[in-house]
């Protein structure tokens, strides 16, 4: 991995115990020197050649060795010790249960919990170097959009508002000779034409908000791996670093979804032919089953796309591989995302739509005359109302997909080393962190 975002393709894939990158003789704790014994009638031999001492020692008279030919003077507990006169109180120098260490001593590390324990792993942007729980990977997603939001949020603005300018007018110039009631006059004929024109509507805005979504998936994914290392990105640094991917990441994009289509073609045809709708129900559940199990399965695909720069099939591999073992966990964290995503666009948008239906689209009446979907006061409110919530949640749920991609790459592959070494940090990975 380079010193930029864009990480390299990583080697083989150890197991969560055995990190291969990590220094092998990284000295932990228990491989500290022993403290030399004190020889009262001899003078202080030389140090051999071996780990150098920090310049912060203990004052004289604690652990020094005496001077020659003088006795080591007894020690004596300090005052106010805790379970009578000859307790020491806490805060001596080797931390733990009798304080914290000495800044730069031998047996603790600076800022750590103790001699024994694990100093803090290093965070040089919104996330620590280490593995990571679900409330830091929802955090690490907020952080970037409250601490970015200079990048973050004119992406995703301009690219919402581009897709829903297109859509309403051609929602309002499609639709607009449509009549959509529920007579039950209606003929056969008309209910084909509102079907194929619903359908038609249908396909081109959601032709428009794949390709949107592609375009901030892409662009997003290169700032939040900046802003992991603690560095800005402006809209042009994220421009540059994604466009020769997004080609690639259309073809994945449309790969996995055409994928699904035809494997539900497969599972309801027979079903279909058969007109049984017991075998409808149960294709249809099987379908569900099997999306969720690849949605899963290659849901960290476009990350390892646009960071590792690497092929469609090979970012397939590599997204199969992260998951492998974590299926369930890496399930349950994008579903709860997708939940959070639906409230809080639920919250922005049905409140502005009824806004434009019953103060601008005709109400009731429109409703009941099916005027109600091509009015422009309908349309106007509920495009500002996808707008914000696209604005909002789209970060967020890009987001949490490239900290899971990352966290993954940490447990597996100590991708927290690279990270460290990108970021700068110094000494990361040789003094116990």
């Amino acid at each position: 991995m380079t010193d930029s975002p864009g990480w390299a393709t990583p080697g083989s894939e150890p197991s969560d115990g055995d990190r291969s990158g990590a220094p092998a003789d990284r000295p932990g704790p228990a491989a500290q020197p022993p403290a030399p014994p004190v020889q009262p009638a001899q003078p202080p031999a030389q140090p051999a050649a071996g780990p150098k001492w920090s310049a912060e020692q203990p004052p004289p008279g604690q652990w020094s060795s005496p001077a020659p030919g003088q006795q080591a003077p007894p020690q004596q507990p300090p005052q106010g010790a805790g379970w009578g006169a000859d307790r020491p109180q806490p805060g001596g120098p080797y931390g733990g249960q009798y304080g914290p260490p000495q800044q730069g001593g031998p047996y603790g590390y600076p800022g750590g919990p103790g001699p024994w324990g694990k100093p803090p792993a290093a965070k040089p942007g919104v996330i620590p170097l280490r593995p990571l729980g679900l409330g830091e990977i929802l955090d690490g997603a907020v952080a970037t959009m409250r601490t970015h939001w200079r990048s973050v949020l004119p992406i995703t603005l301009v690219v919402a508002t581009v897709v829903q300018v297109i859509s309403l007018f051609a929602t309002k110039f499609m639709m607009d000779d449509l009549i959509i009631t529920a007579d039950a006059d209606m003929t056969p004929a008309d209910a084909i034409n509102a079907l194929g024109t619903t359908l038609s509507v249908t396909v081109v805005t959601q032709f428009l908000q794949y390709l949107g979504t592609i375009v901030v998936t892409a662009m997003l994914t290169m700032i939040f791996s900046r802003a992991i290392l603690g560095q800005n990105s402006s809209i042009s640094d994220a421009w540059r670093d994604s466009r020769a991917q997004l080609l690639r990441l259309i073809g994945l994009t449309a790969l996995l979804g055409g994928g699904l289509i035809v494997l539900a073609i497969v599972l309801m045809l027979p079903a279909i032919l058969s007109e049984s709708i017991g075998l409808i129900f149960l294709g249809l559940l099987l379908w569900v089953v099997l999306a969720a199990w690849l949605g899963t399965l290659f849901s960290l695909a476009s990350p390892a796309l646009m960071l590792e720069k690497s092929g469609v099939f090979k970012a397939f591999s590599r997204s199969a591989k992260l998951v492998k073992g974590s299926w369930w966990r890496i399930f349950g964290i994008t579903v709860l995302t997708a939940i959070m995503a639906a409230i809080i666009s639920a919250i922005i948008y049905y409140p502005l739509s009824l806004i434009g239906l019953f103060g601008f689209g005709g109400g009731l009446d429109a409703l009941q005359d099916g005027t109600a979907t091509t009015a422009w006061g309908t349309l106007i409110f509920s495009a500002i109302g996808l707008i914000i919530a696209q604005t909002i949640v789209t970060p967020f749920q890009s987001g949490v997909t490239v900290l899971l991609y990352v966290d993954q790459r940490i447990r597996r592959e100590a991708l927290d080393l690279e990270l460290a070494r990108a970021a700068g940090v110094e000494n990361y990975g040789t003094t116990g962190g």
